[in-house]
Parts: structure tokens; sequence; C-alpha cells
């Protein structure tokens, strides 16, 4: 049992077997040079706001670690931890685990995700965020799911587009495995 979730992580040969029956999605060179744009994309709207980087936890660590390093302004580090899914592969009720220790009050927050999906969690953080004070909420993604239903909120900053399946990889897990895969991953639809 993994501590603190109350369930079973994955076996490490069934990770296996899904990594070999997956179908890549985006490689990990194309997900490096999205990431390049999108930081640069960032470097031009928010070089001289000394913004708050909000990392949410834990899909986003991948995503915003690289994106920090290619950010050439000073800007405060800090993350949320906020999850709709556990290590189930659906989303349910929304779980405030850890708010920011940096106030955002009076701030520029660039909020960084893995995935905007249905848009629920990062609609909820970005209004608590504004209730809370801070000036202006961008918010940056690393994949936007193309599933033609509407949702609550649009990212500022989008690395990449992916169709409407399950996937892994850079910081999207399966059953709690494959979040440190540099390329985006599709389970195979049988």
């Amino acid at each position: 049992m993994a501590s603190g979730a109350g369930k079973a992580m994955i076996d490490p040969r069934q990770a296996l077997a899904i990594l070999a029956a997956a179908e890549l999605i985006h490689s990990a060179d194309s997900v490096a040079a999205a990431v390049s744009r999108v930081a640069g994309a960032i470097g031009e709207q928010l070089c001289d706001r000394n913004p708050l980087l909000l990392c949410v936890m834990n899909g986003g660590v991948p995503f915003a670690g690289h994106l920090m390093t290619q950010l050439g302004f000073p800007l405060d580090f800090d993350y949320v931890h906020v999850s709709r899914y556990g290590q189930e592969t659906s989303g349910g009720a929304l779980a405030w685990l850890r708010l920011p220790s940096i106030p955002v009050r009076g701030r520029t927050v660039l909020l960084v995700d893995d995935i905007l999906d249905e848009g629920l969690t990062l609609a909820a953080i970005r209004e608590r965020l504004l209730q809370d004070g801070a000036d202006t909420c961008c918010t940056a993604v690393v994949a936007d799911k193309l599933h033609g239903r509407e949702k609550p909120i649009t990212a500022d900053f989008v690395a990449l587009t992916v169709p409407d399946r399950f996937l892994f990889g850079y910081g999207m897990d399966v059953r709690g495995a494959w979040r440190n895969l540099p390329a985006i991953y599709a389970m195979r639809e049988d």
C-alpha cells in the first residue's frame, strides 16, 4: 500500500507492460521544444512582473522544473496540492492538500500544471488564488486535452494539445507510475 493514499501502487511488471503497449503521442524532443516555446511566450509577458510560479502537485513537477530553468527573469516559487484523481483514472471530489506558503496578495501568479482536461481543478485553484488577493493569475499547461466539451477555464499558455484519451508521461501518471517519462503516451484503445 502507498503511504497516505490507501491504495496499492502498480506492480513494476504491469507498468512496463502498459508502457510497451502504449502509443507515443508526443516524443521527448517534441515536448522539450514545446516547453521552450512556452517559456519564450511567458518571458515576453511576465519578465518584468516578478511572478510567483506555483506548481500544481504532483503532475506539474516536470513541466515547472523544465520551464523554470528557461525563464531568464526573477521569480518566486511555491506549490499547491489539489487533487481530484488520487490513484483513480477519473476525477472525483476536489481535495485541497496544500495552499501556497508564499502570500499571493498583490502578486502576479503563474499557475503551472500538467494537463487541462475538464478544467475543474485548474479553474478552482485560479479562483481561490484570485479570492486570496492575487492581482493576476496566468495558467500554463503542458497539455490541453481536445475532447470537444466546454471547459470552465482556458489556459493562457499551452505547450501541446492531446487527444481525448488516457495519457501518461511528463507528469501524468497511470496508477502512480510513469510521471517521470520525458514523452507523452496514451493507453491503447482495445
